[in-house]
């Protein structure tokens, strides 16, 4: 069992033949309204690959929080709410799809600001995913897997400054390939994706690489995020921390599951797809 630990936002996707230019309007060929965010993507990933997985976040009471948990429970995720009672609107994103090519515009407004308390749920769980939103939350989760022995898996999209107090607790830092740190990470296992370049993965011992999957892209929203879902759900079944032999075959899924999804157009139809990498 997977517990996620992070973003949720309400996502608002359009799908465009050009991307606007300052001060330009396009006509949008398609939207369509969806749960969003690094951890919220990958919960569904988890869920669409057959496995079970628990997100922890903030929603509220807000409509379009409502929306949102009801697209994560259709999904398949299960949902625990920080602030249950919130009345203010949730993070909203605002993405634009290049049909041409899948490459996309986010204007975001995430959970800055956001007080939650340190409540978390890891009942039955094999791996823990964080991505750095909601620092509360991410630290008492983090300690609390360590206590146990539940491996942490970190979502390291952008630096941010809850890192220099979670990263002593993560045991894998799986990075995109802006990722910069202020100091040299020394998590046990190094992870970097570099779009559809190889993937790279360092331990204490030793270095490899993983050839990304040749497909063509038609929408690369969430594209990292399916791939951290992915690769949380491999270490969970395995239900210990990777060794470097592991490594290989952990990131070849993750890579088939992010390939899967960037085939796809839309905030869900790559859903159902996800059902042929079922173990």
């Amino acid at each position: 069992m997977v517990a996620a630990v992070g973003l949720c936002t309400v996502d608002v996707v359009q799908r465009v033949e050009t991307l606007p230019a300052p001060g330009e309007k396009v006509q949008s060929l398609s939207v369509e309204v969806a749960a969003g965010g690094p951890a919220t993507n990958a919960a569904v990933a988890v869920a669409a690959l057959g496995g079970r997985v628990r997100l922890s976040t903030v929603l509220g009471a807000h409509p379009l929080a409502r929306l949102a948990a009801a697209d994560l429970s259709a999904c398949g995720v299960e949902l625990t709410d920080a602030l249950p009672t919130r009345t203010d609107p949730p993070p909203i994103s605002a993405v634009s799809v290049r049909t041409v090519d899948g490459e996309r515009t986010v204007v975001a407004h995430n959970a800055k600001g956001v007080q939650t308390p340190a409540v978390i749920d890891l009942t039955d769980a094999t791996a823990l995913l964080v991505d750095g939103h909601h620092p509360t939350l991410a630290m008492h989760a983090a300690r609390e897997a360590k206590n146990r022995g539940i491996p942490v898996v970190l979502d390291a999209g952008s630096w941010k400054p809850v890192l220099t107090d979670l990263l002593p607790f993560v045991d894998i830092a799986a990075c995109s390939a802006a990722f910069t740190s202020p100091e040299p990470l020394t998590t046990p296992i190094v992870i970097r994706t570099n779009g559809a370049n190889p993937v790279t993965w360092s331990t204490a011992e030793t270095t490899g690489e993983v050839p990304a999957k040749r497909v063509t892209a038609k929408d690369t929203s969430g594209a990292g995020d399916v791939w951290h879902g992915a690769l949380t759900l491999a270490v969970a079944n395995l239900a210990r921390v990777p060794t470097a032999s592991d490594l290989p075959r952990l990131i070849e899924y993750a890579n088939e599951a992010a390939a899967i999804r960037i085939q796809h157009e839309g905030a869900r139809a790559w859903v159902k797809p996800m059902l042929d990498l079922m173990p």
